[in-house]
């Protein structure tokens, strides 16, 4: 689609529409997400409000209180139990004034800072990396593994604890970062497509995971031994049983300025962005494409097993089938930042407090659970949807428009 030509199926609007999105700036792309955002949150609103007229109340409809009245939710005889604007106001609510729903928010966001990381540096290098999860899941499971192993080794206290830490994170990056470096070497050298790769990966993640517990270590439960509180990250401001630790935090955002440096100010980061903007021209430059496709996934895959570790020694203190899917929430979090290690912050703190909120919402806004779901899953989707249509636009050979004279050399990314 390069010559310009107009496949006669598409049509001129949507194919200038998907050429203006191939072309917008990171700013745009951040504008785009943060309106997708707002209008998943519309659409789950009604969603929830619309639940309401099929459900059985087991209280009182939902009322409205309008300069003192109270205005019950009925229309043509049909009474609506659930309160759309009580759901997100109870979901912000618990989420960011209790005591342990901050700590919640709080675990959930360095969590989300790695996974959002480990899809960032993908997509920055033109990779659509799917297996977050997949390297979660494992580095998880190394973390929980090994760390149990380390404690009937060292004594107990700061500095046991500390070489309990600092050996399972070294297992579970380790374990991650040769999960993601697989689909990385088939991509480079048999163009296997990382999409439908990491998309299995995950899978066979699981599966192998379950097997190593079950068969292999022999646990009569599908989950690794509970590590002891002093080999746990523990809270340094928040309650200790609040099961979030500032120093996990603290390394999340410290890892997330030194991939901003690296993807902005080194050899590396330059060759990285090239490769996933233009990889003709990198090749052309000598950038060894293969080598840095590579390298990418393996460092995805390392912040991907970090994020599993993170869960079980800050969070669970042990490994269990059924780790959350903070994998793919990465996906969204990196596509609303546009991809930038800068946006993750902010974006992960923000689906950091949808993630505690829920739990939070389970129990204050009498919903049920399925709906907490669903209202997740059309925040995802219609989030992820404005990138994953660009990235595919860009696959089918579809270029920006041409840019006015004098202003060649300015890229998407700019």
């Amino acid at each position: 689609m390069s010559d310009g030509r107009v496949p006669d199926a598409m049509g001129s609007r949507a194919y200038a529409w998907l050429q203006r999105l191939v072309g917008a700036s990171r700013a745009e792309r951040v504008i785009i997400s943060v309106v997708a955002l707002v209008v998943a949150i519309l659409i789950g609103m009604v969603f929830v409000f619309v639940s309401g007229a099929v459900a059985e109340c087991t209280n009182d409809p939902a009322v409205y209180r309008l300069f003192g009245f109270a205005l019950p939710l009925k229309f043509l005889g049909t009474e609506f139990c659930y309160d759309p604007i009580n759901v997100f106001y109870v979901l912000i609510e618990g989420s960011l004034t209790d005591v342990f729903g901050i700590a919640l928010t709080l675990q959930a966001t360095a969590i989300l800072l790695l996974t959002g990381l480990s899809v960032a540096i993908s997509f920055r290098a033109g990779l659509f990396n799917i297996g977050t999860q997949g390297q979660m899941v494992l580095g998880a499971l190394a973390a929980g593994v090994i760390g149990p192993r380390l404690v009937d080794m060292v004594e107990p206290g700061v500095l046991g604890g500390a070489i309990v830490l600092g050996v399972s994170m070294l297992a579970a990056a380790i374990v991650g970062g040769i999960w993601g470096a697989i689909p990385g070497v088939m991509k480079a050298y048999a163009d296997a497509n990382e999409v439908i790769t990491t998309i299995m990966l995950n899978i066979i993640a699981s599966g192998l995971a379950i097997t190593v517990v079950r068969d292999v270590l022999g646990q009569s439960k599908v989950q690794t031994e509970a590590l002891p509180q002093w080999a746990m990250f523990t809270s340094v401001v928040l309650p200790t049983n609040a099961k979030f630790s500032m120093l996990v935090l603290a390394g999340a955002v410290v890892l997330t300025v030194a991939l901003w440096y690296v993807l902005n100010y080194s050899a590396f980061g330059y060759n990285l962005r090239v490769s996933g903007i233009q990889p003709d021209a990198a090749e052309y430059s000598g950038v060894n494409a293969k080598r840095v496709i590579v390298a990418t996934m393996t460092i995805a895959g390392i912040l991907g097993g970090l994020a599993g570790a993170a869960f079980v020694l800050m969070a669970q203190g042990y490994w269990a089938d059924g780790v959350p899917a903070y994998g793919f929430d990465g996906i969204t979090v990196s596509v609303l930042a546009a991809n930038s290690p800068a946006g993750i912050i902010p974006a992960a703190l923000l689906f950091g407090t949808f993630r505690s909120g829920t739990i939070v919402l389970q129990l204050g806004a009498e919903v049920p659970p399925e709906i907490i779901d669903v209202l997740r899953g059309i925040i995802i989707l219609l989030v992820a949807m404005p990138e994953a249509i660009r990235q595919l636009a860009m696959r089918w050979g579809i270029e920006p428009p041409e840019e006015p004279a004098g202003q060649a050399g300015v890229t998407a990314d700019d």
